[in-house]
């Protein structure tokens, strides 16, 4: 678990200041090869608005990185309105990362917080913003999930199926079609297979999808980009905005940046 949404917020606020300081200084002495996401005290909206603020406009971070859920909040509650709401005001990338899975009882085993957990996490975060009006409410937020998507790019059929049959269960607080949002958001590309990106590239968006690495965790990509580039059917120009051109455009760089 992510211990920093359990301690008390300005506890967290002071941590979160050392982590994204040092990051800053990591950027400001390698800055063609890194850029900055910072964290946020996000169990309080108000001290995670104010250490945005911070983080975009004084460590020069474009965009922070925040769990799938802030403890008993999900994705889609109104007390991180105000968080959402700076993060379109600042043009601030948010990443989606899964945490906070079940590991014990039937999860105990076989690593399934990792191999099932996190890709559920992910698929209710996207469901909950979706489902919730996020992005109805916030047009303009930038928002990548992690790991592909979870599994939320194989399950969109059943998803959009119970939004059409149950109106009165998923359709409560958003009258539209979650299908309709395809296209508005980013996933990363972290799938290990390569009919999973295909189909990946194909439901979210050939602008959409971004290299994700995981490094230095053991479900991450060795050398990262080898699935991209191994896939035949795309183009070079498709493999440049999966490898680079997709992630500038989602965190407001340009490539000159970095050369």
């Amino acid at each position: 678990m992510d211990l920093r949404l359990q301690a008390k917020p300005k506890d967290t606020l002071d941590l979160c200041h050392i982590l994204n300081d040092d990051i800053a200084a990591t950027v400001r002495k390698h800055p063609k090869r890194f850029t900055g996401l910072g964290t946020l005290p996000m169990q309080d909206p108000e001290l995670a608005v104010q250490e945005m603020h911070r983080c975009v406009k004084e460590l020069g971070f474009p965009g922070v990185q925040i769990g799938s859920h802030i403890n008993d909040w999900d994705l889609n509650c109104p007390e991180l309105y105000p968080v959402y709401a700076a993060a379109e005001k600042l043009k601030c990338a948010i990443f989606v990362h899964p945490w906070d899975m079940k590991i014990d009882g039937r999860m105990s085993k076989y690593w399934l917080p990792w191999l099932v957990g996190m890709p559920a996490e992910t698929t209710t975060a996207m469901c909950c913003m979706l489902f919730g009006g996020i992005f109805e409410k916030f047009p303009k937020l930038k928002v990548c999930f992690a790991h592909g998507g979870g599994a939320f790019p194989y399950t969109i059929g059943r998803i959009e199926h119970g939004f059409n049959v149950r109106p009165d269960l998923c359709a409560m607080d958003n009258k539209t079609n979650p299908r309709k949002y395809l296209n508005h958001f980013y996933t990363d590309s972290l799938v290990h297979d390569p009919l999973a990106l295909k189909l990946l590239v194909e439901v979210i968006g050939k602008d959409k999808v971004m290299l994700g690495t995981d490094y230095p965790f053991p479900l991450g990509e060795l050398k990262p980009g080898t699935l991209i580039e191994s896939i035949e059917e795309f183009s070079d120009e498709l493999k440049d905005k999966l490898l680079a051109k997709n992630a500038l455009e989602f965190l407001g760089l340009e490539k000159k940046q970095f050369i």
